[in-house]
């Protein structure tokens, strides 16, 4: 695969990452910030994902309506999200408006205005947010799960926050914040498609040189939290009577973003659980139609994971459920996956990443991220090459260190109808 990808250091810590696509007549650009909700204290749970919204809500340049219409104008495929352990803005555009995206988004994240008006409406958006993840059984139980398995730690604490801590972001606290926050040693600007990497970085160090003066003093850095979390084992059961399904998540400690190991990981979570070709699919839904929804999923952070399955189904048939995930991660742990069945899941692997490659959006994001996670950019080569040499004794040998009777947890919310689990039940 050939790749024309550039980096630049700016003066002031940003990092400025292209890869030029040729034969495109668009662009994706962005800005990443090294910042999550795992950087908050607990009493400003909830702001970065604030301020997330909060700079859609007018600058010093331009108002709300001004930001809505130059999106629109540009093409409308504006994408903001926060995460645990970044914030990340892309705009994708024709080739030839990528000045004017940077301009759209260096001014909204360097100089947001902070209207307090516009802040305590944005409060108010943002619990009603919270209120359709309280009304999302699989989103809900997420949450209580996260906040039981990574206790006392910022990674089991909601990324929007809580309506206490979000009631309480006004403008001083939320300037703070993001003075410190959105500083130009935590910026990655990433762009892929028809770009000029000579171009990008010009615009990147006009927009930080018209930064005033001081516009860091006074302004506390946030410290990531360096502390690993200390996964639990919880046995959650949350009794919801007027749910007609039963929601259960299946959970261990997993490979970090950064372990040599993820690798064989994602192959096995694959295989357990990764589409409707796995283990799970087959056995719970196919087979023996329980549930509509089953399947696994792996969240990795740069020194953590969690693997979960999750399955909706009948009361009822709960127990039934639970029993067959309990043999599927039995099974991984006592028998090599088979070679047609590994195949079949690098297969899927590679696919996925080829098939990102044809999105300006994806790679874009894609450098940010490897970028912020690894300091440095894996190729898609390198990926695929690392994928093809897993074997089925690496991914037994992720399986035994992981699915251990100790490190399982487990969450279930809905009516339950006297469902109870002992931790016996969970032995490997």
């Amino acid at each position: 695969m050939t790749e024309a990808i550039l980096s630049t250091k700016l003066p002031g810590g940003a990092t400025v990452l292209t890869e030029h696509m040729p034969g495109l007549r668009s662009a994706t650009v962005g800005i990443w910030i090294k910042r999550g909700s795992r950087h908050e204290t607990p009493d400003f749970n909830g702001i970065c994902h604030f301020i997330e919204h909060a700079v859609f809500k007018g600058t010093e340049r331009r108002s709300v309506m001004d930001i809505a219409v130059e999106s629109d104008r540009l093409g409308g495929n504006f994408d903001a999200y926060t995460s645990h352990e970044m914030t990340g803005f892309a705009l994708k555009v024709v080739d030839r408006a990528v000045p004017q995206a940077f301009d759209l988004l260096s001014d909204m994240l360097l100089s947001p205005r902070f209207d307090e008006q516009e802040l305590e409406r944005e409060q108010k958006v943002i619990i009603e947010e919270m209120k359709m993840v309280e009304d999302s059984p699989e989103e809900f139980l997420g949450e209580l799960f996260h906040a039981a398995y990574f206790p006392d730690h910022a990674l089991g604490r909601p990324i929007e926050g809580t309506p206490e801590t979000v009631s309480s972001f006004d403008r001083a606290r939320t300037a703070e914040f993001h003075r410190a926050a959105y500083h130009p040693r935590n910026f990655v600007i990433a762009a892929a498609g028809q770009v000029s990497h000579a171009e990008l970085v010009e615009l990147a160090e006009r927009a930080f040189a018209a930064r005033e003066p001081g516009d860091e003093q006074g302004a506390t850095q946030p410290e990531p939290n360096d502390a690993a979390p200390r996964a639990a084992a919880p046995i959650l059961l949350q009794r919801k009577r007027e749910l007609e399904q039963a929601h259960l998540i299946l959970a261990t400690p997993w490979p970090s973003a950064r372990d040599e190991d993820r690798y064989a990981a994602s192959l096995l979570g694959s295989v357990i659980g990764g589409g409707t070709s796995s283990r799970l699919w087959q056995r719970v839904r196919e087979e023996r139609g329980l549930a509509y929804s089953v399947g696994a999923a792996a969240s990795g952070f740069t020194d953590a994971g969690v693997f979960q399955i999750y399955a909706g189904t009948s009361p009822a048939q709960l127990d039934e459920v639970l029993d067959l995930a309990l043999a599927e991660l039995r099974r991984v742990v006592r028998e090599p996956i088979a070679g047609e069945e590994l195949q079949l899941a690098k297969d899927q692997a590679v696919a996925s990443i080829l098939l990102g490659l044809e999105s300006t959006s994806a790679r874009a994001g894609s450098l940010a991220r490897q970028e912020i996670t690894h300091g440095r950019r894996i190729s898609p080569d390198e990926i695929i090459a690392r994928l093809e040499a897993v074997t089925p004794d690496s991914m037994q040998r992720v399986a035994r260190a992981r699915f251990t009777s100790g490190s399982l947890a487990l969450g279930a919310l809905g009516n339950l109808n006297g469902f109870k689990v002992e931790r016996s039940r969970l032995e490997i």
